[in-house]
């Protein structure tokens, strides 16, 4: 390639083209930028430069190595980097891998920061030094959230204000930081890239020099990037594969929960998920999180039903809540939160075709309380019963909790984990289950069990109630 050669990278996909293009073959309108392309000199440099050891002198390249048998290799799970916070700890799946790198996402103002600054206090006292890098806020800012989130802040915590790559790597040579923080990779740039900061080019080999650096030195990096006004990671993608481990951190400013989530993660599951209360002095872990998405349901209100669903590993109870109006307009509303909209449709298509109910002019909104967004289809058929409830308004109660798939036909399907789930359910207090047929046939003898121990602490027999198809509903309200 020529030097001085420019060409055209997509900024949501990071597709290059020798022109420019109005539309790009992701779909994406006028996101095509132009950028100078690296000399082939400076490519070999940095490909040699890449290859060689953290820390060898001289240049000199590092031995090729040699293949090891996979039944002699030790695994890594003993040497996971407590971060002080647990529920951080089980969305990664038990804590950091050093050499790992963890992409964190958020929108702004949501506690990306607050938690990383948390965590990187507690790693500094237990594990050495810790180099937190900053491309946004100044030495001063940090500090003054690190005096409000920390009780105590160690000598072993430094502060970088530096955008460079060639500088932090320095740094990272002379302090061998146990832990590295770097906020935002979007104000990060390398000085043989022409492109400014933030660009795909840029991202992209920041993201290789932060990879070199933690796989290189065998230390955990942190690393935050933006989203876009869709929620999803600003920047190339090739950046979410690059790395080990991508995290979600969601919520509404104007609520303290927040919910941290596992997109990718090579160390554990990708289903888990963290909670988290925002509050004066930082971020405080929420043990019972079923028990504080239940805490404001009122006993007796049309429209909400009491769900549970699996995350990660352990179960969790939440409501459901739905509200039917007559329409006003030519066309009836669809509105859902925490439920897909398609799942929603499909829902209320099996309620009318099977149960002859009349949606057609009923504006329908659904809503999880407490902006969690279940994975798979756990909630179908609280979904079906808030609404069932909100229409004919009858009660279900808040002592039943319904879960279940329902299908076309408006067969109950069976869920995973229904044992869990009852337990749960067992322990919080509730006296009624409402789950498909085969999976109340599996749990008779988990229900003996259950109730076995609720008559020793004198608490009532909680009940199983298998249900066939959705047309059965109608006689948990009674009718």
């Amino acid at each position: 390639m020529k030097k001085n050669q420019t060409v055209f990278v997509c900024q949501e996909c990071g597709y290059e083209s020798s022109k420019w293009m109005g539309r790009c073959i992701c779909g994406a309108w006028n996101s095509m930028v132009e950028e100078k392309v690296l000399d082939l000199d400076k490519q070999d440099k940095r490909r040699r430069t890449s290859a060689q050891g953290a820390g060898s002198e001289n240049g000199e390249l590092r031995k090729a190595g040699k293949p090891a048998k996979l039944s002699q290799v030790v695994s890594g799970e003993h040497e996971r980097i407590d971060t002080g916070i647990g529920e951080l700890n089980r969305v990664l799946g038990g804590g950091l891998v050093p050499g790992s790198l963890t992409l964190i996402s958020g929108e702004p103002g949501i506690g990306k920061s607050t938690i990383i600054i948390q965590a990187a206090a507690h790693i500094a006292a237990e594990k050495g030094a810790v180099l937190y890098v900053s491309g946004e806020e100044s030495e001063e800012q940090i500090k003054m959230r690190a005096d409000r989130v920390c009780r105590k802040l160690p000598d072993s915590l430094y502060i970088l204000a530096e955008t460079n790559m060639e500088n932090i790597d320095h740094v990272c040579q002379q302090i061998k930081p146990a832990f590295l923080i770097i906020d935002s990779i979007q104000t990060m740039y390398s000085a043989d890239i022409d492109s400014a900061p933030g660009s795909v080019s840029q991202v992209r080999v920041c993201g290789n020099d932060l990879m070199r650096i933690g796989k290189g030195y065998n230390i955990p990096v942190f690393i935050v990037a933006h989203v876009t006004k869709s929620g999803e990671l600003a920047g190339p993608r090739i950046v979410e594969h690059m790395v080990d481990c991508v995290l979600s951190f969601t919520g509404d400013r104007s609520h303290e929960m927040r919910i941290l989530r596992a997109q990718k993660n090579r160390f554990g599951t990708t289903s888990e998920i963290g909670a988290f209360e925002m509050a004066e002095q930082g971020l405080i872990e929420i043990e019972n999180l079923s028990g504080t998405l239940l805490e404001e349901m009122d006993k007796d209100s049309e429209g909400a039903v009491v769900t549970a669903v699996y995350e990660g590993t352990r179960p969790l109870i939440l409501e459901v809540q739905a509200l039917t109006s007559p329409t006003n307009i030519g066309f009836a509303r669809r509105t859902s939160i925490g439920v897909e909209n398609s799942r929603l449709n499909m829902i209320l298509a099996v309620l009318e075709k099977k149960m002859g109910l009349s949606l057609i002019n009923q504006d329908v909104y659904v809503n999880i309380v407490g902006g969690i967004r279940p994975e798979g289809t756990y909630t179908d058929l609280a979904v079906a019963l808030a609404v069932y409830s909100s229409y004919s308004g009858k009660v279900l109660g808040s002592k039943t909790v319904a879960l279940g798939e329902i299908g076309l036909t408006g067969d109950l399907r069976a869920v995973q984990n229904g044992e869990k789930i009852l337990r749960e359910a067992a322990k919080l207090g509730f006296e009624r289950v409402v789950l498909p047929i085969k999976n109340a046939e599996r749990l008779k003898k988990v229900l003996q069990d259950v109730n076995a121990k609720r008559k020793d602490g004198q608490a009532a027999p909680i009940k199983l109630m298998g249900i066939r198809n959705i047309a059965e509903i109608k006689k948990l309200f009674g009718s």
